[in-house]
């Protein structure tokens, strides 16, 4: 962009996991291998372009963009799920992207659905992550991907059937919880959900308005991101301006992280 005559002055980059707002290194990185614990990855990126660089959660940097810009414009309190490789999520509230006391609120695949189910790439039994991510959906229906899921749902497959059923049940859960705790005005899916649009959609609405007894059903909105698979880059970007963020002394490393804060006894 510079070459063109638009100088860059800011970048934002979205990561899939956890890291240090002071230091920019990375905790950890659930569904991604390799030597990431405490590699320094905002100063090698600011070093080599030269330029202020901003880190923020890849679901995080979904909610941003889909706030923004997408499903989600014009709404006060906001909650964003994103069903991928893993399933990240993201909370707007009072229209600012809330990071909470310790910068990882808004982790919806990671509240316990079953305390004594599989474990979760972030070491916690029973996480909706671990029940509901599509390469999880497509082992039980015993299939090779999300994608031949949905194949063989559309053709009647039972195992198929069966797959889905049991993770929008569990799926329907996990946002009553984030229905009766938050109370956003919406909901916005994005990720494999999303891509199969309302032959789930529907189901998984109905389900979480039978679950939901404090809300009038009607009143729950749950819809499907617009911004597509380019949203997690949009959000990173715009991450990069702090006033767009809102709750940003977080991205700046002004308060400390969960990694500065753990292990510190409650006063």
């Amino acid at each position: 962009m510079a070459a063109a005559g638009h100088p860059i002055s800011s970048v934002g980059i979205g990561v899939p996991g956890l890291f240090d707002y002071a230091t920019g290194e990375i905790i950890f990185f659930t569904n991604l291998p390799g030597p990431w614990e405490g590699f320094p990855l905002r100063t090698r990126i600011a070093e080599s372009l030269g330029t202020s660089t901003t880190l923020i959660n890849d679901a995080r940097a979904f909610t941003l963009a889909e706030a923004t810009l997408g499903a989600g414009r014009g709404c006060r309190t906001l909650a964003c799920l994103t069903l991928g490789t893993g399933v990240g999520g993201g909370l707007i509230i009072d229209r600012k992207l809330h990071f909470g006391a310790y910068g990882v609120a808004g982790e919806i695949g990671h509240q316990t659905l079953d305390p004594e189910g599989p474990l979760c790439g972030c070491g916690n039994p029973g996480c909706m992550e671990a029940l509901t991510r599509p390469p999880v959906i497509a082992r039980q229906a015993g299939k090779e991907t999300f994608e031949e899921v949905l194949v063989g749902f559309d053709r009647g497959e039972p195992s198929c059937i069966d797959a889905l059923d049991n993770a929008m049940r569990h799926l329907a859960v996990g946002l009553a919880n984030i229905i009766t705790i938050i109370g956003p005005e919406r909901i916005v899916i994005g990720g494999g959900v999303a891509e199969a649009g309302e032959r789930l959609l529907q189901p998984l609405r109905a389900e979480v308005r039978r679950r939901v007894t404090l809300v009038p059903p009607e009143a729950i909105s749950i819809v499907a991101a617009e911004l597509g698979p380019y949203a997690g880059a949009v959000g990173a970007a715009l991450s990069s301006q702090g006033s767009v963020v809102g709750d940003a002394e977080f991205l700046h490393g002004e308060i400390p992280s969960a990694t500065r804060r753990r292990g510190v006894p409650a006063p």
